[in-house]
């Protein structure tokens, strides 16, 4: 290799560690270290250079298409120890900062800190951006509609409670599209002042929370009067000002609140997983591996439903997800919500979509988006 190509940002491959001593190898992790560094600066400035095109060209900041294409390539090439949790958190940092240096993001979500939605905010937007905890998922969704946020997280479904129905109304009234979706396995923690369960008293918590730790409840404190709270978070603030009390929580609102925990993972069923969604003004392109959302109404007459859902099997698609609620405008009317594998971009999609229009009193199109995976960290 000549001087004029050799890559001076990298040198030969460090001695092997069986042959040196302890100092040797911290000199070699240091030596690793700012090469990082400097690349992760390099990089940073060539997101830079990407913002100011974006910025000419009038396109948005967060492109999911691409972020989920890259996760997509650093995990296929993976070949450890590094494991895929570290990984995909690593370079979400990494993408929050890139995005905060071509225009500083604001994300609204469910508060106040600590709860479920803002950890699956923080989980899927990194730490760089500025978070706006909204009273209500109906706030989230006027923040974004206004502008003062560029994107809102709600929950939408839990694998044991089912589905938000607050989320799946405020679709109906709302033109903010679904820009991506994220799965957070939730866990429950005791958190309390003293971090000692003999001297807990009282516990608060969300109802679902209370109803999901019953038989632990029962079984370790069985004398606690049990108090509801409409957030965990909102009882992890009261359990930080209540002697005596403790909450049922996140263990990231022991942190937050100077709490201690004193048992853990008191959940009594595991596997308890809740579905979020991204909100926003943005059109996502395909990645190849997407989801499409829509509602819509059929006419109340027998085989309505069936013959509104033909055109989804004529065309070969999946349906992942099939939900109803209420109209309220006229009883014994209802919106049906559908989750299908695919693309709006997708002709098998867009075909379907337009054959389903021709037979529904009403249609509307949520958006199409990455679709996640339910052990996605």
């Amino acid at each position: 290799m000549t001087k004029e190509n050799h890559d001076t940002r990298f040198s030969p491959a460090p001695p092997d560690p069986v042959d040196m001593g302890i100092l040797e190898m911290r000199d070699a992790i240091d030596a690793i270290d700012d090469k990082l560094l400097a690349l992760i600066n390099e990089r940073l400035d060539l997101v830079t250079a990407v913002g100011r095109i974006k910025a000419r060209e009038g396109r948005q900041v967060l492109d999911s298409t691409r972020e989920s294409q890259i996760f997509e390539r650093l995990l296929r090439q993976n070949q450890g120890p590094l494991d895929e949790k570290v990984l995909t958190h690593l370079f979400t940092q990494i993408m929050a900062a890139s995005r905060q240096l071509q225009r500083p993001q604001r994300v609204s979500y469910l508060g106040p800190e600590a709860t479920f939605t803002h950890i699956a905010a923080m989980n899927h937007f990194g730490h760089s951006v500025e978070y706006a905890p909204q009273p209500s998922i109906r706030d989230v969704f006027g923040d974004v509609e206004k502008g003062a946020s560029h994107y809102g997280l709600v929950p939408v479904e839990n694998s044991i409670e089912g589905a938000v129905n607050h989320t799946l109304d405020l679709f109906f009234e709302s033109e903010l599209r679904i820009c991506a979706e994220r799965y957070l396995a939730i866990s429950h923690d005791l958190l309390c002042r003293a971090g000692d369960i003999r001297e807990i008293e009282t516990v608060y918590s969300h109802p679902q929370a209370l109803a999901q730790c019953r038989r632990w409840l029962q079984k370790y404190l069985p004398d606690a009067e049990l108090m509801e709270c409409n957030s965990t978070a909102r009882a992890a603030q009261k359990a930080a000002n209540t002697p005596g009390a403790a909450a049922i929580a996140a263990r990231e609102a022991a942190q937050i609140y100077h709490l201690k925990v004193a048992a853990s993972r008191i959940e009594d069923v595991a596997r308890n997983t809740t579905r979020f969604l991204v909100i926003g003004q943005d059109e996502v392109h395909r990645t190849g591996k997407d989801k499409t959302s829509l509602m819509f109404v059929t006419s109340h007459v027998p085989g309505a439903l069936y013959k509104v859902l033909k055109p989804m099997s004529d065309n070969g698609l999946n349906m992942v997800k099939l939900e109803s609620r209420p109209t309220k405008h006229q009883n014994w009317s209802y919106f049906f919500f559908v989750d299908v594998e695919g693309h709006i971009e997708d002709p098998a999609v867009s075909d379907t979509i337009a054959e389903m229009k021709q037979i529904c009193l009403y249609l509307k199109y949520l958006g199409s988006y990455p679709r996640a995976e339910e052990n996605h960290p």
